[in-house]
C-alpha cells in the first residue's frame, strides 16, 4: 500500500474541497481501513533515523508538538515540497540565507516531486 500520494485519500480530499463532507469521510475511511489491515503487523514508518519512537506516530508527534522546535523526519518531505513552492516566488533566494543547525549535515540537493 502506498501511503504518500495515496489515490484513495486524494479522492477523499477532492470531495472535501467540493464541500461533500460525507462522501469525503466515507472515502477517507476506505483509506484508513485499508491502512489498518495492511500495516497491522508491518512497519509503516518512512523515517530512516534510528529512534525509540519509530512507527509510534502518536508518541512521536506528541513529542514534537511538546518541544515545538521541528517536525518529525517523516513529515519533512511533505513540508519541504510546500516550502519549495513558496520559495519559487523569490527564485529560491532564501537558500542563500539559511544556515543549517550544527547537528544537521546538509546533503546535496535533490529534486522534489510535486
Amino acid at each position: 500500500m502506498k501511503i504518500e500520494g495515496n489515490e484513495t485519500e486524494i479522492r477523499a480530499m477532492e470531495e472535501f474541497h467540493k464541500g461533500n463532507r460525507s462522501e469525503g469521510l466515507r472515502i477517507q475511511e476506505e483509506f484508513a481501513s485499508q491502512f489498518r489491515k495492511e500495516y497491522e503487523d508491518k512497519d509503516h514508518c518512512p523515517c530512516q533515523k534510528a529512534c525509540r519512537y519509530h512507527g509510534n506516530c502518536k508518541e512521536c508527534v506528541a513529542i514534537h508538538r511538546a518541544h515545538g522546535e521541528h517536525v518529525p523526519n517523516c513529515m519533512r518531505p511533505l513540508i519541504n515540497r510546500k516550502i519549495r513552492l513558496l520559495s519559487e516566488l523569490t527564485e529560491h533566494t532564501i537558500a542563500n540565507e539559511i544556515e543549517p543547525p550544527k547537528e544537521v549535515l546538509r546533503k546535496p540537493a535533490k529534486k522534489l516531486t510535486p
